[in-house]
């Protein structure tokens, strides 16, 4: 029984004890997880001075303010928002900004609190020269707060412009003119900025030499605003890395030059939509990959013109037009003019000069553009089409014209005429026999010719046979011919060799 009398009042103690142990907790946790809704820190988060709220998020600062309103008052010096939008540098912004560098955000940021409260207004100054005091801060630094004879407060080296902007029980805030930067962020920052100063500079190419001067080539000028690339179309569709030199600077690219892929997007884009060209638009994409490298091309600051065969005309082509490697490009290669025209440019052209030639992707074809029915024809014979849809698309740098039959180069054949012979000379050795042939007919007619008249009339004969201009029935009309003239001079000068008289005749010695 005195064991339950004791016991009872020993229960009653630690149940009492531990009752207000756990209210103490609670006491304790309530007050450092809430914030009044008239503490300082919201009123700074709904202020006017938005930007150094900003920052204050962005360095995840909520936590360690909230534990130090729970703590004690605070002091916040907030700069102006124009102190951090365009006094700023931009290259320090961007410094603090960073991720690797949230520690040098949040030092900066701490610089400007200080866990008491200062009344500025209520600050007195000397009679002569200047009061000031000095101030620890939440980042371990401190801060001049400086008096002058003229009632201006300084803090450091911002003028205080709006003492007690915000006034809580907890804290106040004074608007300042300027951002207080500590000695530590400032170091920091001079060492990222000199790191970046001295870091390696991008290789450039070797100089080039010129073989024919063997001198240094000249750099070639920047290229203006907007200017055609410097090398031909067909170099930079060479395969490999691209050839042609940087783009010229353009509107629409996200680095302010010309955008090529959206370009060639929004154009097979209009191409399904305008409907009845969904087989090129199919061949572009899908069969090949000349859109990419049509898009390559406008992005280096090439322009393009694609007569584009609509989905009747394309129902024509056979297996055996598409079947053999490279064809489908082959084809679309003829159909790409590697200038800008439009359906007025074109049709003012054949007007006027009434038949146009106009380059194509595919070397060395040309495709030839004539006037017909009011209208542009394109090609010749049966295999021509009409410009059908003039300018689906035009942007400036694509344009694509409609037309109603698929376009082949005119195939080079030579054809032989039937009506021109070449003289052909033959070289052909004489018979054995014939010699002696020779010398019976020559005997034949010089019997003819010469009669029984002995001297006078060989003379005559022998005259003729050597002198080729004369007229007389052995005249060379061909390589046989002389041939056989050789023979007849020969027995000639044989002849006259037997009568003694061929010391007469030059050709005879």
């Amino acid at each position: 029984m005195a064991f339950f009398n004791f016991l009872f009042p020993l229960i009653l103690l630690l149940l009492q004890f531990s009752a207000t142990l756990q209210q103490q907790t609670t006491t304790t946790s309530t007050h450092s997880t809430q914030i009044n809704s008239n503490s300082v820190l919201v009123a700074l988060l709904d202020s006017h001075y938005t930007e150094l709220a900003e920052l204050v998020e962005k360095a995840l600062l909520l936590q360690t303010l909230e534990e130090a309103v729970g703590k004690h008052n605070i002091t916040i010096f907030a700069p102006k928002n124009e102190a951090l939008e365009r006094d700023l540098d931009p290259e320090f912004k961007r410094f603090l900004l960073e991720p690797g560098n949230l520690k040098s955000l949040q030092t900066l940021l701490l610089h400007h609190i200080v866990p008491k409260r200062i009344e500025v207004t209520t600050m007195k100054t000397k009679t002569k020269g200047t009061e000031s005091t000095r101030h620890h801060t939440l980042s371990s630094d401190s801060v001049e707060l400086t008096g002058q004879d003229s009632g201006d407060k300084f803090i450091n080296q911002a003028k205080v412009i709006h003492p007690n902007a915000v006034h809580r029980p907890d804290g106040v805030i004074h608007g300042i003119e300027r951002l207080l930067i500590p000695r530590s962020v400032q170091q920091d920052f001079n060492n990222r900025r000199s790191l970046r100063s001295i870091s390696a500079v991008k290789p450039e190419g070797a100089p080039e030499i010129d073989p024919r001067t063997h001198r240094l080539k000249k750099p070639a000028p920047p290229a203006k605003p907007g200017s055609p690339p410097v090398l031909p179309i067909y170099d930079a569709m060479a395969p490999g890395p691209s050839l042609a030199p940087a783009p010229a600077p353009g509107p629409g690219g996200p680095h302010h030059h010309f955008n090529g892929e959206k370009q060639v997007k929004d154009f097979i884009q209009t191409l399904l939509h305008y409907g009845g060209y969904n087989e090129m638009a199919d061949i572009l994409v899908n069969l090949t990959s000349l859109a990419t490298e049509m898009g390559r091309l406008v992005s280096e600051g090439y322009v393009l013109t694609v007569l584009a065969p609509n989905d009747e005309a394309m129902a024509k082509l056979t297996t055996d037009q598409l079947s053999e490697p490279g064809a489908p490009e082959q084809i679309i290669y003829y159909h790409i003019i590697p200038e800008y025209q439009t359906e007025e440019s074109m049709y003012n052209a054949v007007r006027r000069f009434g038949k146009i030639s106009y380059d194509t992707l595919r070397l060395p074809h040309k495709v030839l553009a004539q006037e017909a029915d009011g209208s542009v024809k394109f090609g010749q014979g049966d295999g021509s089409a009409y410009l059908f849809d003039p300018d689906i698309y035009t942007d400036g740098r694509i344009s694509v014209q409609g037309v109603d039959g698929v376009l082949f180069p005119v195939e080079e054949t030579t054809t032989t005429k039937s009506e021109s012979k070449k003289s052909i000379k033959v070289a052909v050795k004489p018979r054995r026999e014939m010699a002696g042939d020779s010398v019976n007919s020559v005997g034949q007619w010089v019997k003819e010719k010469s009669g029984v008249g002995g001297l006078e009339g060989k003379k005559g004969l022998m005259e003729t046979l050597i002198n080729p201009t004369m007229h007389n029935p052995l005249k060379c009309v061909s390589l046989c011919d002389f041939i056989f003239l050789g023979k007849l001079l020969e027995v000639a000068c044989q002849m006259l060799g037997a009568i003694g008289q061929d010391s007469r005749f030059t050709t005879c010695q």
